[in-house]
């Protein structure tokens, strides 16, 4: 093979090259619109998010991004009625900075508390859904939340319907105090009445599932499903590496990592997650 020389690298290379100033790369991102370029977190692909509607999805490893609930009820429900829209934060909670939280919860995610919760029908399959929102307060469990949440299973027992629950959350919201931590009881006992009258209960563990709720009804399903790579765990990594003075593996709170160990049933993608629900609450029924 011939041997370029310095006229032929010359020609081969741009007369000039200019590095840019930070002033020039500042302009150029700032003309970027918001949202057209998206970084997984677990894959660190980064792409654009011309096609990634509606089911958000990374093009490289199938995480599914964050949704809010009514963008999940959306992919999820034929039709949908909300009950109990009314209940939120009680009163006596006046800290102004947890105040200011949950204001923000409402602007970003148009619900008065971080779960939404209701009745309708997938691929005419009638069932009760709860759906947990994680741009609410980080989806924490309030004293509301599982009031509305208790009140869904209770009133799915009568009405002898399954639930489905879509749980996102970052734990007991400690700025409830004990009255947060007891929800993880008072939903518990409901979840205890609506099994005992012989009823179907699917979890499906979203990014992230975390403390008090996986410590409760979270894992209490008769089928536990998640989505590939969903965060499901119950302390977060900093605390259990300064408790146990090691490094756990990168994926060890990961849905594949949690499925191996046998905590859940099965990992099932985004866009085929309501045929796989429609399914088994067909099976339930006895319907092939």
């Amino acid at each position: 093979m011939p041997r370029c020389g310095k006229k032929e690298m010359k020609r081969m290379l741009p007369a000039k090259f200019k590095t840019p100033s930070q002033k020039s790369l500042n302009r150029r991102m700032a003309s970027i619109p918001d949202g057209l370029v998206r970084r997984c977190p677990v894959c660190h692909t980064t792409f654009l998010t011309d096609h990634w509607e509606p089911t958000r999805l990374c093009p490289a490893c199938g995480y599914g991004f964050r949704l809010t609930a009514m963008q999940r009820i959306k992919l999820t429900m034929d039709t949908f009625q909300e009950t109990n829209a009314q209940l939120t934060v009680p009163d006596r909670y006046t800290d102004a900075a947890y105040q200011a939280k949950v204001a923000r919860g409402r602007q970003l995610t148009g619900l008065n508390e971080s779960v939404l919760t209701g009745f309708g029908t997938i691929d005419h399959q009638s069932t009760a859904i709860g759906v947990m929102d994680a741009f609410f307060v980080m989806g924490s469990l309030g004293t509301a939340t599982g009031e509305k949440i208790t009140r869904l299973f209770d009133e799915a027992t009568a009405k002898r319907l399954p639930v489905i629950l879509f749980t996102a959350s970052g734990g007991a919201r400690m700025q409830e105090g004990i009255h947060s931590l007891m929800q993880m009881a008072k939903v518990s006992a409901a979840v205890a009445r609506h099994s005992q009258a012989g009823l179907l209960y699917i979890v499906v563990l979203c990014d992230p599932t975390t403390g008090g709720v996986t410590a409760s009804f979270a894992m209490q399903g008769d089928l536990i499903l998640a989505e590939p790579h969903a965060l499901v765990g119950f302390a977060g990594r900093r605390v259990i590496e300064q408790t146990i003075h090691q490094t756990p593996p990168a994926d060890f709170q990961r849905a594949e990592t949690v499925l191996q160990h046998g905590f859940i049933d099965a990992i099932v993608a985004r866009p085929q997650l309501k045929q796989r629900l429609a399914d088994l609450l067909r099976l339930h029924k006895g319907e092939s």
